[in-house]
């Protein structure tokens, strides 16, 4: 028995290559396996997935052609790599747009960069909240049918320009009057920036996601499917049921409550707290740097 132990040994063990590790090896590793888990994530909550489910087919494919050698596929194969490639990032293209995005509302992408566009410099009040608040659950009891947009880092210009310009301040009355049946601004969704409703009767992007019950009509698939492709808080009101609904990072949140509904708004005024309070920091140190060359 020791004999095959030491044999073994002799065998697989001694001669073995071991490499020599460093610390910035075992981080880099760290950072590798973070980026691959996030992009697994990334793929599995998109549509992505069931596109690379067919390339995965499809490499299947090409190799057992070349298993058996079939060389006309091999030929075919070799020559459309260019043209894959370039195909990829075309079909891809609204999943890395959204990914990109997602990189760029980090917290450590403001930490950094004290001078980012996209930094808000609006205030989000407290009668903000009240009136949103106040208006979706008096729509809902009297089922009138509404689906408001609050923005956040990322600009929604594109969509703002589908409805009608406004310029108006948030409060639950005016809210109510722009849902009101056979009103000439009820259909569609509206884009809150600030304290001001900026545009109303906006088209919004409907989700493709097949998880979504088979209930939910245009106006939740449209509030998904712009939480899908921006930071956005999106409240809809069903027009059959009254419940009031808040779509979020692609996620559908039904049937909330006052307070509940209340959390998802102080959340964002707290996080635009959170941005201009970092931003102040870094502009005192830079005036502070300044005086100190003086």
């Amino acid at each position: 028995m020791e004999a095959r132990i030491t044999q073994f040994f002799e065998r697989y063990i001694r001669n073995a290559y071991f490499p020599e590790m460093h610390l910035t090896d075992i981080v880099e590793i760290l950072i590798i396996a973070f980026l691959v888990y996030q992009i697994m994530i990334w793929i599995k909550n998109t549509k992505a997935w069931m596109l690379l489910k067919g390339i995965l087919v499809l490499g299947v494919f090409i190799f057992v052609a070349f298993l058996f050698q079939m060389h006309t596929i091999l030929w075919i194969a070799s020559n459309s790599l260019t043209v894959l490639a370039t195909a990829l990032i075309v079909v891809f293209q609204p999943e890395l747009r959204r990914a990109l995005e997602k990189l760029g509302e980090r917290k450590y992408i403001s930490a950094v960069m004290p001078f980012d566009s996209t930094k808000d410099k609006g205030r989000f009040s407290e009668e903000t909240i009240d009136g949103i608040v106040d208006a979706s659950y008096v729509m809902g009891r009297a089922k009138t049918g509404a689906l408001i947009v609050v923005e956040q880092a990322i600009k929604l210009t594109e969509y703002e320009s589908t409805g009608i310009q406004l310029d108006c301040i948030v409060s639950s009355q005016v809210l109510i009057n722009i849902f009101e049946h056979n009103t000439p601004l009820h259909d569609g969704a509206i884009i809150i920036r600030n304290d001001r409703i900026v545009s109303a009767t906006c088209y919004l992007p409907l989700s493709d996601n097949m998880g979504l019950s088979k209930e939910l009509g245009t106006r939740h698939r449209a509030a998904v499917g712009l939480s899908e492709v921006s930071d956005a808080l999106v409240i809809v009101v069903s027009e059959e049921t009254g419940y009031v609904s808040v779509a979020q990072g692609g996620v559908l949140d039904r049937n909330i409550s006052r307070e509940k509904l209340r959390e998802y708004l102080e959340d964002i005024q707290n996080k635009r707290s959170e941005s201009r309070s970092i931003l102040a920091k870094w502009k005192g140190r830079l005036i502070h740097e300044k005086k100190s060359d003086k």
